[in-house]
């Protein structure tokens, strides 16, 4: 899932744009993207909520200068703040219809909407990640109140019909305009856009039938999977409005550090350290996968930085049969503190290698000087 994007970059403002600016942009982006204009455009519908969003922050002098501290966390609306707070945006009708007024009469969605999408964290191990497993994950969300069954209404009371605007939720005006006399149609007062009226809340949600819950979700996760790519659960968030269904999860995955290996996409690398006794003469050594250890044969001569590959040792694939390699490279672990036996017999040893040692020194010390010479 996309992360929410920078209200100043929705409007196409500057950080520092003044109010005035501010409102232009979003007159005229609204206009461009007002499903009126757009029936049927779900793109044009999105954005469109975006605009409004990013507005109704950058608008309010108080929010804004939350949003310009901590970010889209400093606005996280705080449920229970108001029916209109609720993603509704009906603290626009007045200038949504006025403004549409001309354009199809400036219709109000009353149908069923999606509620609003969760994204949340989860920490896996190396190990989890490579594997896959199942989780079980807590989050917060809006649900039906089940006190009221989600009417708001106190038990055994109803919502009645909203007397201004019969029930339609809405209310028609006309305005003169240098244009003539332009009918608009702006969202009841009343009753908040909703047609219905409650007289007696419900003392458990206070009145607007949703309450937050934490609900533990089960999360199975694939093998192979990687930092970053996410998860979902269908129609596990916030509940929907007017009877539309729930919005999803999104489970981002992280993943922690392992002390040995490092992937790359479906590969995994690490670091062997070897003796000098082991490089020179070769052996049979242990390498530690994520299966578990195995044997490996270095030959004679092995020079540090050597990398081998152990095939079908890396990350699976997600969803699939095959695997990443395991890349594995020597490193050769030269001694400290020796004994003065040690170091007479590393002398006596450098002796036998006589000329041929001294002439690849004199040739690495040549290619060296031609290299800072420019010949």
């Amino acid at each position: 899932m996309d992360a929410k994007r920078d209200f100043y970059e929705v409007l196409g403002v500057s950080r520092d744009a003044d109010e005035n600016t501010i409102k232009k942009a979003y007159y005229k982006l609204a206009k461009q993207y007002h499903p009126d204009i757009n029936p049927g455009d779900k793109d044009a519908e999105v954005k469109f909520k975006e605009i409004n969003e990013a507005y109704e922050i950058l608008s309010d002098k108080e929010k804004r200068a939350r949003y310009d501290q901590y970010g889209h966390s400093g606005v996280d609306p705080n449920f229970g703040a108001g029916q209109a707070g609720y993603g509704d945006f009906s603290g626009f009708g007045d200038i949504f219809e006025s403004f549409f007024g001309g354009f199809g009469g400036g219709q109000r969605r009353r149908g069923p909407q999606k509620g609003d999408d969760i994204e949340t964290t989860l920490t896996l191990t190396f190990e989890e990640a490579v594997f896959g497993c199942e989780k079980e994950i807590s989050v917060s969300r809006i649900e039906s109140c089940d006190a009221c069954a989600g009417s708001g209404a106190a038990p055994g009371t109803h919502p009645e019909t909203c007397p201004v605007c019969k029930g339609s939720g809405q209310v028609r005006s006309q305005q003169r305009t240098i244009l003539g006399t332009i009918q608009t149609t702006q969202p009841c007062q009343n009753c908040n856009g909703s047609g219905k009226v409650i007289k007696t809340p419900c003392q458990k949600c206070a009145g607007y039938g949703k309450v937050k819950r934490a609900k533990k979700l089960k999360v199975a996760v694939p093998a192979g999977i990687d930092k970053g790519q996410a998860i979902p659960l269908y129609r596990q968030g916030n509940m929907g409005k007017m009877g539309g269904e729930n919005g999803d999860v999104y489970v981002v995955i992280n993943i922690k550090s392992h002390p040995l290996f490092e992937r790359k996409n479906n590969d995994i690398y690490c670091e062997i350290p070897v003796s000098i006794p082991q490089a020179a003469l070769g052996a049979e050594i242990e390498v530690p996968t994520v299966d578990g250890k195995v044997a490996y044969s270095i030959p004679e001569g092995t020079q540090p930085g050597t990398v081998f590959r152990l095939k079908n040792k890396g990350v699976p694939y997600v969803r699939s049969n095959s695997r990443g390699d395991q890349y594995v490279t020597i490193t050769v672990d030269i001694p400290k503190n020796l004994t003065d036996k040690q170091k007479s017999l590393i002398r006596e040893f450098a002796e036998t290698l006589g000329k041929d040692q001294n002439l690849k020194q004199k040739s690495f010390f040549e290619k060296v000087k031609d290299a800072f010479s420019g010949d």
